[in-house]
C-alpha cells in the first residue's frame, strides 16, 4: 500500500517574526487601553486634586463656624483623635480610588427636602460665592454641607439634604471618602473619547470638616477626570516621540533578527540545496553566521556534508574496485568453462584437468574476496563492546604460524581497549602480511602514553618500496596478487582500530616493515 503524506501547514520564519514584532509595538497600547494604567493615574491625579481643594475649603469653613460661636451640641459625631508625633504633626488623605477595581457606583442620588439651621444658612451664604467663582476656574462641583448633611452653599441645590449617599454619610461620621458614580454627561461624548473608560465616569469626595472634635459639616467635591484621549493630544510632543522610539526599537529588533537568525537560515538552506544538487564548491562555510548557535550549526552542517560526500566518493571507488575483482575471476572462469563445453572431446585429460584447477582456483579466490568483504562490513559497523585485552592474549588466540616468529617484546601485560577477539584479527593480517612479503620473525611492544597505548608491530621482511608507502591503506591494494593476496588485509585492520577509537600508521624502519597502532588504555 502506498501511504502519501500530506505537508503539514508552517508559518514562515518571517511571518513569526512579523507578529512577534506587531505584538512588541502593540504591548504600550494593550498597558493603556487594556490595563488601564494611565487611564487610573488619571483619576487618582483627580481625586487627588480635589483632596487639596477641599482641605482649603474645609479650613475656611471651619474658621467660619469658630467665628460664628455655633455650640458644641449642635455639631455633628464626634472625631476620633490620632495620636501622631508631635514632631510629625500631618495628617495626608491620599488618592484610593482605583477604576481597575473599584465598583462604579450609579448616579449621585438626587438631594432630598431638608430644614436648614440659620446659623449654617448664614455661614453657607457668605461662602457661596467663593465656591462659584473657584469652580470657574478648578471645574469642579462644590457643595458645603452642614453637620446633618443638608447643602448650605454650592449650586442650585442648598437648603436639600445628601445625607442619604453613601460617601457623605461616611464622612459625616467622621470618616474621609471618595467613590466613582457614572457621570451624566450634559453633552453628547465625542466618538473618539468613547475609547475611554474615564469619560464615563465622575469622582466623588468627601471630607469632613473638624471642629472641637466634632464634624462640623462636610466638603463634598465632584469631576470628571481628564480624557486619556484629550489628555495624550496635550501631550501629544511626548506620545510622538514615545511612538518613534517604540517603532523604531521594534526595527532595530527586526534588523537585529534578520541579521543573526533569519538571513543565516535563509543562506543555508540555499547552500543546501547547491550541495544536494552536486555543487561542491557549496561546501564551504556561510558569509555571515549571526550567532554563536548558527555558526556551529553551520559547522556541523558542512561537516556532515563533507564526510557524506566522502562517504560517497568511498562507496563509488569501492564499488569500482569490487567489480573489478570480480570481474577477473569470473571472466577467467567463464572463458574455461567455454572452452571445456566447446572443446570436450578433442581437449585431452591434461588440458581438461588444468582448465578445472583454473576454475577450482578462480572460484576459491571469489569465495575469499566475499568473505574478506563481510569481514570488511561487518568491521565498519562494529560497535566497541567495552571489553579490554592485552597482547599476550591475543597472541595466544593465534593459530602457531610456522612460517615465521612473533613475539612481544615489552608491554605484553597493558590493558588495551579492545576484545581479545578482535585484537587478535589485527594481529593476525599483520602478521600474514609480514609472512607473504619475507619476513622471519615479527617483534610487537607496547608502552603507555597517557591514556593511550602505542603498540608496535615490526617485521624484518622486503619491507615496502616508497611508491607504495602511500597506497598500503588503500582497499584491494596489493603486490601479491598472484599468491592470493586480496589487498583488503589493512583495510580491515584500519576498519576495526576506527570502531575502537584506535589509528594506525606505517613509520619509518631500518629494516622490513614497522605499523604504529594507537589504542585507549585500560
Amino acid at each position: 500500500m502506498r501511504w502519501l503524506s500530506k505537508e503539514r501547514w508552517r508559518p514562515r520564519l518571517a511571518t513569526v517574526v512579523v507578529a512577534i514584532l506587531i505584538v512588541v509595538m502593540a504591548l504600550p497600547l494593550v498597558g493603556l487601553f487594556f490595563f488601564r494604567l494611565y487611564e487610573n493615574q488619571l483619576i487618582r491625579q483627580t481625586e487627588g486634586e480635589l483632596i487639596a481643594q477641599g482641605a482649603v475649603v474645609a479650613a475656611v469653613y471651619a474658621d467660619e463656624v469658630r467665628a460664628a460661636g455655633i455650640p458644641p451640641e449642635k455639631l455633628g459625631a464626634p472625631i476620633a483623635a490620632v495620636h501622631d508625633s508631635a514632631d510629625y504633626p500631618y495628617q495626608p488623605i491620599e488618592p484610593s480610588l482605583d477604576l481597575a477595581s473599584d465598583y462604579v457606583m450609579p448616579t449621585r442620588p438626587a438631594a432630598l427636602p431638608a430644614t436648614t439651621d440659620p446659623a449654617f444658612a448664614t455661614i453657607g451664604a457668605r461662602l457661596d460665592g467663593i465656591l462659584d467663582e473657584t469652580q470657574k476656574t478648578t471645574l469642579a462641583g462644590f457643595r458645603l454641607l452642614d453637620p446633618h448633611g443638608v447643602v448650605i452653599a454650592g449650586g442650585d441645590e442648598v437648603g436639600l439634604s445628601l445625607g442619604q449617599v453613601e460617601e457623605v454619610r461616611k464622612a459625616l461620621s467622621g470618616v474621609y471618602a471618595s467613590e466613582l458614580r457614572l457621570r451624566i454627561p450634559n453633552q453628547p461624548t465625542p466618538p473618539l473619547y468613547s475609547v475611554s473608560r474615564g469619560t464615563k465616569v465622575r469622582v466623588f469626595v468627601a471630607l469632613p470638616v473638624e471642629v472641637a472634635g466634632r464634624v462640623a459639616g462636610v466638603v463634598y467635591l465632584s469631576r470628571t477626570p481628564n480624557n486619556i484621549v484629550k489628555h495624550l493630544y496635550g501631550e501629544r510632543g511626548k506620545v510622538t516621540l514615545a511612538a518613534i522610539t517604540i517603532v523604531g526599537g521594534t526595527l532595530l529588533i527586526a534588523l537585529v533578527f534578520i541579521r543573526t537568525v533569519s538571513r543565516p537560515i535563509y543562506a543555508l538552506i540555499e547552500r543546501t540545496k547547491r550541495i544536494a544538487a552536486g555543487d561542491r564548491e557549496a561546501m564551504r562555510p556561510l558569509d555571515h553566521h549571526g550567532t554563536r548557535e548558527m555558526a556551529a550549526l553551520s559547522a556541523a552542517f558542512l561537516d556532515m556534508a563533507q564526510k557524506l560526500q566522502a562517504r560517497s566518493d568511498s562507496i563509488q571507488t569501492f564499488a569500482t574496485h569490487v567489480s573489478h575483482e570480480l570481474k577477473s575471476p569470473l571472466t577467467a572462469i567463464q572463458g574455461a568453462a567455454e572452452l571445456l563445453r566447446d572443446s570436450g572431446r578433442t581437449m585431452d585429460e591434461a588440458e581438461r584437468r588444468r582448465f578445472s584447477n583454473n576454475i577450482v582456483t578462480d572460484a576459491g579466490r571469489l569465495n575469499l574476496l566475499v568473505r574478506r568483504l563481510l569481514e570488511l562490513a561487518r568491521a565498519e559497523n562494529l560497535a566497541p563492546s567495552g571489553e579490554s585485552a592485552t597482547l599476550t592474549a591475543a597472541l595466544a588466540l593465534l593459530p602457531v604460524d610456522t612460517r615465521l616468529e612473533a613475539r612481544v617484546e615489552a608491554g605484553g601485560d597493558i590493558g588495551l581497549g579492545i576484545s581479545g577477539e578482535n585484537l587478535a584479527i589485527v594481529l593476525a593480517n599483520l602478521i600474514d602480511n609480514s609472512a607473504r612479503h619475507g619476513a622471519k620473525q615479527v617483534a610487537i611492544s607496547a608502552a603507555r602514553a597517557g591514556d593511550r597505548v602505542a603498540v608496535f608491530v615490526g617485521d624484518d621482511g622486503d619491507g615496502i618500496s616508497p611508491s607504495n608507502r602511500a597506497k598500503v591503506f588503500e582497499p584491494f591494494f596489493t603486490t601479491r596478487r598472484e599468491s592470493g593476496g586480496t589487498g583488503m588485509g589493512l583495510g580491515i585492520v584500519l576498519a576495526l582500530l576506527k570502531a575502537h577509537d584506535g589509528t594506525i600508521r606505517l613509520v619509518d624502519s631500518e629494516r622490513g616493515t614497522r605499523f604504529e597502532i594507537i589504542l585507549p588504555g585500560v
